[in-house]
């Protein structure tokens, strides 16, 4: 949705991905660009062509893509010093991009320019005219990133302002105020963009922050206040060091808090599926405390939270969580309150009517159950089981009756000269009566335990075959106990439809994860549509 009041550029591809521990494939970059286009982007940075084979590959796939709301922007330099754009192979592989939009980044700062680029105040002014004019008379939409704006502003106001006056009498669609350090405090940035607005008064201006000082979104969301059109940043707020401005949180904010209308109501309610998708491409776990999406954005766990929440949804959240595609989510610990519990059965779907006295000696239970390591806010089907256990009724599908790890092993490879470490467990369950022993090899405890578990288990019921264990995580409750520390174990399964994660927890981390493992196996089988 184009408005003429605030641009949303965003730039996940290129300056997103300079963030430590991100590599994306070209795949990657072309299925995030079809996401962002979704969302309803005006603009999408794709990368440097000029840089690497892999973006260069991704502007070659990006002909033959149909958006239908966003175009695409190739990034890179002005002109090297004392060169031309037609012999400059950096500015030729901008040309090739064959794209809309080329943005340029340009020094606008006297020390940058001094010291850093090593050529002169003059040199760098005819760089940034001579670069922006040439795009411009290819017919392009040019983007003027001026590097290093407010620091150069701070210590040499004129020079900053001439280099902004110079990429718009060149022909800039927009000089965007890039605060590249990421340390500019709010009102000193204020005072920059209205010299700017000063200087350059027919000009569009955008704004560009990084997050070193945690303030990259106040920072572009006051930006857009003070005037300024165009605003830059990156999905989960990723980039280079402490990142960048996160453009989700400021894509909600400037919808639902000012009232600007950047995407359509149902663009916004796919924001929190655009966050967990980027997210699983780069493969970084999802912040749970992002705003608006991430997965603790709308969980409550104080026990007078959730007894306002009853009450009123508003009492504890400043908007309603379907605005952005997320849910409300009750939380079960230690903390909570018997009103914690009702709102969390109800989530569950679990309609038995429990007597306050049956609630009271739940919640005691869970409490127990936490004093001993367990925890049960990232391991709801563990606390769903534990609530089943107690109903009339319930008759659990296995009972485990015995385990044992018989060995560890080398077995040796002699054409490589490797030794592969295994183990063997051996497992009783009691299935209706029938007493099933099994016993099977894996590449660890964990693994054979699993294997021999289900090898028992999957004769009467087949539908396990499909669970799978995604995700092992394990951790040491009681470090000071050394050898003899307790461990809480969080188990993530999935049989292709739906995720889910169980707790155990002893001092003996096998059988901490076999609690977790069968409590798994049994939430599959109970919950099964």
């Amino acid at each position: 949705m184009p408005t003429d009041r605030v641009q949303l550029y965003d730039t996940t591809l290129r300056d997103g991905s300079q963030m430590e521990g991100i590599s994306l494939s070209v795949e990657d970059k072309i299925r995030i660009t079809r996401k962002l286009d979704e969302l309803g982007l005006e603009w999408i940075e794709g990368g440097f062509p000029g840089s690497n084979p892999k973006d260069a590959e991704y502007f070659r796939r990006l002909q033959s893509l149909e958006l239908k709301n966003a175009k695409v922007s190739a990034f890179g330099g002005t002109r090297k010093p004392n060169a031309t754009c037609e012999t400059d192979a950096n500015i030729q592989s901008l040309v090739a991009a064959d794209t809309p939009g080329i943005t340029l980044v340009g020094k606008a700062s006297m020390y940058q320019v001094r010291e850093i680029l090593e050529t002169s105040a003059e040199e760098n002014l005819a760089m940034i005219a001579d670069t922006v004019s040439y795009f411009k008379g290819l017919g392009k939409t040019v983007f003027f990133d001026a590097e290093h704006f407010f620091d150069g502003f701070h210590d040499d106001p004129d020079y900053s302002l001439q280099c902004l006056a110079t990429a718009a009498r060149a022909g800039a669609d927009a000089l965007v105020l890039c605060d590249t350090n990421g340390g500019m405090t709010t009102r000193s940035m204020l005072r920059a963009i209205e010299a700017a607005m000063a200087r350059t008064r027919d000009a569009r201006l955008g704004i560009h922050c990084h997050n070193d000082a945690g303030l990259a979104v106040a920072n572009s969301l006051a930006a857009v206040e003070a005037g300024v059109w165009q605003v830059q940043g990156c999905v989960n707020g990723y980039g280079e060091r402490c990142g960048n401005a996160d453009i989700l949180t400021i894509l909600a904010n400037l919808k639902i808090k000012m009232g600007l209308e950047v995407v359509e109501d149902e663009q916004l309610a796919r924001l929190s599926e655009v966050s967990t998708y980027v997210s699983e491409l780069a493969n970084l776990v999802p912040n749970p405390g992002a705003p608006y999406v991430g997965a603790s954005a709308f969980a409550h766990k104080a026990g007078y939270h959730v007894a306002g929440m009853m009450k009123d949804e508003r009492a504890y959240q400043h908007i309603d969580p379907g605005l952005v595609g997320n849910t409300s989510r009750v939380l079960v610990s230690e903390l909570s309150g018997q009103r914690n519990l009702l709102m969390k059965l109800e989530e569950l779907g679990i309609d038995y009517p429990l007597t306050q006295e049956e609630v009271k000696r739940l919640l005691e239970t869970v409490k127990e159950k936490e004093s001993q390591g367990y925890q049960y806010e990232g391991a709801e089907a563990s606390f769903e089981l534990l609530v089943r256990r107690t109903l009339p009724g319930y008759h659990a599908p296995f009972e485990l009756e015995d385990f044992v790890i018989v060995e560890r092993r080398a077995r040796s490879h002699e054409r490589d000269g490797l030794n592969e470490m295994l183990a063997e467990a051996m497992v009783k369950v009691r299935v209706d009566g029938v007493l099933q022993h099994t016993a099977a090899e894996g590449n660890g405890p964990v693994n054979a335990l699993d294997t021999a578990a289900r090898k028992a288990l999957v004769e009467f019921y087949p539908d396990l075959a499909s669970v799978k264990l995604v995700d092992y995580k394990v951790r040491i409750l009681d470090s000071q106990a050394a050898t003899g520390a307790k461990t809480r174990v969080l188990i993530e399964s999935t049989d292709g439809a739906r995720y889910w994660t169980t707790v155990g927890s002893s001092t003996d981390i096998i059988e901490a994860s076999w609690l977790a493992l069968a409590d798994a196996l049994e939430y599959a089988l109970a919950s099964r549509p």
